[in-house]
């Protein structure tokens, strides 16, 4: 990937300026490992000085713990003396924001060495190492989220969440129904804003359900032929989700498991592959019989072990999981099957796609794409062949077998010999250290639970 030409660039700055003459300022916006997004502030002035040069920011960005501290046992930090790189615009990202009340835009960014070479721990850019692998079969990749999260109130009870007041009944809502519609008369303001705001944004959000717990909604995206693109919809439809919200006098959450009773928060990704034709190779009347489907889904499959620390990379990722939740624990595959990890949609033979369900909402889109596609390509060019699809509950037909802890998830990516091919060992080796940084400092705190058991008791 070269930097954009630079009067490519200008030219939309250009445009956008003039379209938008009211816009003060610019926000430019980068993923860190978390799917955290992180950046500077300009003003209008500047962007064209953004779009010549780019803007600094230092590596270290990419070493970030979920609280913002650099974890230096990455190298990214004081070892290297906390340098710059340097950071271009993503072509095709600048919008405004619907939630300022000072008129702001927004740019999406990713960072490059100093010479010009895409910087390697840059999420974006370990998804499109991935990505490049298919361009080399002459393969695009159609991709497209769910994402699910809950509308909380902005005060907590006793530092836990819970459901805000409907701006409707002036109630709190207690209701598990699934698609129920008056649920969503409870939040119209709120939901019809953030379908706007996308639209505005030019995120393809077309449908919000109500999903099964209180306050609990999902956004669908619709797919797009770039998995790239499809992530960076998924990173800014969070950013616009949140910020809509409060602007409602609400706040929300994409925490797996915000709530010890209620389900969980996933995010669950679909694809499908088109050939040099524009043919999706998965389309079929019977998938047990399209090998190019039976294979991608083997892949995946094999690699579900190894990928679950990016699919679920945060100690209460894996709180979520439990069968009455619909959230897969062991790798297994069916056809218009909602109980396993790889669903196989059959409406139509043209649209059959993988479903992936196990990624909570946590998850970072780039990375989470980045294992996924791997498994796909290691099943389409190994001819990988799953298991027969599940018929039925899986949960009562497959014992749990992914793993059910960061721990054990981060080990399993550490050893991974296929991963290993796909994403830079570089980048698993900063991950890692992250992750397990995080996990050192959870293990080291004492909880409100072990105090009420035994402080007292032993």
């Amino acid at each position: 990937m070269s930097v954009p030409p630079r009067a490519v660039q200008l030219n939309e700055a250009n445009a956008f300026l003039k379209k938008h003459p009211e816009v003060l300022f610019v926000d430019l916006l980068i993923a860190d490992m978390n799917g955290v997004v992180r950046g500077k502030r300009i003003e209008r002035a500047s962007l064209h000085k953004v779009y010549e040069r780019g803007i600094n920011l230092p590596a270290s960005l990419f070493a970030l713990d979920i609280n913002g501290s650099t974890v230096e046992s990455t190298g990214l930090g004081l070892d290297i003396g906390d340098a710059d790189r340097v950071c271009f615009p993503i072509p095709n990202t600048l919008s405004n924001e619907p939630w300022q009340k000072r008129p702001t835009a927004q740019l999406l960014m990713t960072m490059h060495e100093m010479e010009g070479e895409p910087f390697f721990a840059d999420p974006r850019e370990v998804l499109r190492q991935v990505v490049a692998k298919f361009d080399e079969l002459g393969l695009t990749i159609c991709a497209a989220f769910e994402l699910e999260f809950y509308l909380i109130d902005q005060a907590n009870v006793n530092g836990r969440p819970q459901p805000p007041l409907s701006p409707l009944s002036g109630k709190r809502p207690q209701s598990t129904q699934v698609y129920l519609i008056d649920d969503l008369d409870e939040y119209a303001e709120c939901l019809q804003d953030i379908l706007e705001g996308a639209k505005e944004q030019g995120i393809p959000a077309d449908a919000i359900v109500k999903e099964s717990a209180p306050a609990q909604f999902e956004v669908n995206l619709h797919h797009v032929a770039d998995p790239i693109k499809a992530c960076d919809h998924a990173l800014l439809l969070k950013r616009l989700v949140k910020n809509i919200a409060y602007d409602h006098e609400m706040d929300t959450t994409f925490m797996a498991k915000p709530y010890p009773n209620q389900a969980g928060n996933g995010l669950h990704v679909h694809i499908s592959i088109l050939d040099k034709q524009g043919n999706n190779i998965f389309a079929c009347d019977d998938p047990e019989q399209n090998d190019a489907l039976r294979h991608a889904i083997g892949g995946v499959l094999e690699t579900m072990p190894a990928s679950m620390a990016f699919l679920c990379p945060n100690v209460n990722s894996y709180r979520r999981f439990g069968a009455q939740y619909y959230v897969p624990n062991s790798p297994c595959w069916g056809i218009d099957n909602r109980t396993v990890a790889l669903r196989v949609p059959n409406d139509t033979a043209d649209a059959v796609r993988i479903e992936h369900r196990v990624a909570g909402a946590d998850a970072n889109p780039y990375l989470l794409m980045s294992a996924v596609l791997a498994g796909v390509h290691h099943g389409l060019t190994n001819k990988i062949e799953p298991n027969a699809p599940v018929e039925g509950n899986s949960y009562e037909q497959n014992e749990q077998s992914l793993p059910n802890n960061l721990r054990d998830a981060l080990r399993e990516l550490d050893d991974s010999e296929v991963l290993a091919r796909y994403i830079d060992p570089k980048y698993i080796d900063i991950f890692v250290a992250c992750k397990e940084s995080e996990l050192a400092e959870f293990e080291n705190s004492i909880s409100d639970l072990e105090y009420n058991w035994y402080l007292h008791t032993v």
